[in-house]
């Protein structure tokens, strides 16, 4: 396991480039690529709900980077991620389930390392889902945060694919 320190994440700064994330690939194989991989040299949007199949995350914030996947690419963004405290059968099942194929690399953040680097941990037990993360958009260059939109609570006021095409 990666020992990683956690402190609030801030625009200006460079993202943890050892953590580790997994995902199936377009065969069906589960993947797994670090942080530093995912966005050294490459513009990135990533983006972070509390949970899979969750409301506002089912109905709102992913379908919104799906929908605007082509117009973000258009804008020089290379990858659109979305990462959850889930593992990669659930984000897999997930991503299938809403048409995020070819769109946004569905990420598992299973123990929730990378929300616990990022300052973005999200203690859920009180309602049964245990640490999570928070809600948040980011557009990442060259591993570096040039914007960063993260959500208070359970709210989506800030971190939809519409505010980060206007950021762009």
């Amino acid at each position: 396991m990666v020992n990683v320190q956690t402190q609030a994440l801030s625009v200006g700064d460079k993202l943890p480039s050892d953590v580790t994330l997994n995902y199936f690939d377009g065969e069906g194989n589960m993947q797994e690529i670090t942080v530093g991989d995912l966005t050294k040299g490459k513009k990135v949007v990533m983006f972070a709900v509390p949970g899979a199949f969750t409301p506002t995350c089912s109905l709102k914030h992913l379908p919104g980077f799906i929908e605007r996947a082509d117009e973000l690419k258009g804008k020089g963004v290379d990858t659109i991620a979305c990462i959850s405290v889930n593992d990669a059968f659930v984000m897999d099942a997930w991503g299938k389930s809403v048409g995020a194929d070819g769109k946004v690399l569905m990420l598992a953040d299973g123990s929730a390392v990378f929300a616990k680097a990022i300052g973005a941990e999200l203690d859920l037990n009180d309602k049964g889902l245990g640490m999570r993360s928070r809600r948040y958009a980011m557009l990442v260059d060259d591993s570096v945060v040039k914007v960063l939109n993260m959500e208070e609570g359970g709210a989506f006021t800030v971190s939809s694919a519409d505010d980060i095409l206007n950021a762009l």
